[in-house]
């Protein structure tokens, strides 16, 4: 099915690019389809936290390491967090990788143009702190996932990737 969005293709990607450790905090968008099958995931290791920013810590200390992390959160997670990503991603250029569920986003409108304003403003925020992000609503945006993590550790910048559609186990 076109449209789908399949956990185990993000998975398989999440592997493929280096990652180890995901620093994650439950989001009904990703939990069933993604965050589940992650726990049972050989070779990644889950990081529960309890705030999204002290993920972003946990990914750039396993950064200096030469450790690749992904944080899993919901976008609301990702903009109450911002001054954690500002000042440690940005101002310091440690690839930190972040997935983030896009709850509510309608499918196949884009971000910008969704009707709720948290989806609709989280790129733009993103943006204009020059950090890259893209949206992988379905199984053919996966292949988005390992090149934007290789480039957030080869260039050292911070990186987010916006799951859109829901994720199915």
């Amino acid at each position: 099915m076109a449209g789908v969005l399949h956990g185990s293709r993000i998975i398989a990607e999440i592997k493929a690019s280096g990652i180890e450790f995901i620093p994650c905090l439950p989001d009904i968008h990703t939990s069933e389809g993604l965050l589940r099958p992650l726990t049972r995931e050989p070779g990644l290791r889950l990081i529960r936290v309890c705030k999204e920013d002290e993920g972003v810590g946990i990914c750039a200390g396993l950064s200096y390491c030469n450790k690749r992390a992904l944080l899993l959160m919901q976008y609301t997670g990702l903009l109450d967090s911002i001054n954690a990503i500002r000042a440690v991603g940005v101002e310091y250029s440690l690839p930190i990788c972040m997935m983030a569920g896009l709850l509510q986003k309608e499918p196949g409108v884009l971000p910008r143009d969704s009707k709720h304003f948290g989806v609709r403003i989280a790129g733009p925020v993103l943006d204009a702190l020059g950090v890259k992000h893209h949206v992988i609503e379905t199984d053919a945006d996966v292949g988005q996932i390992r090149p934007a993590i290789d480039a957030a550790y080869t260039h050292h910048h911070p990186v987010v990737l916006f799951i859109g559609g829901r994720p199915v186990a």
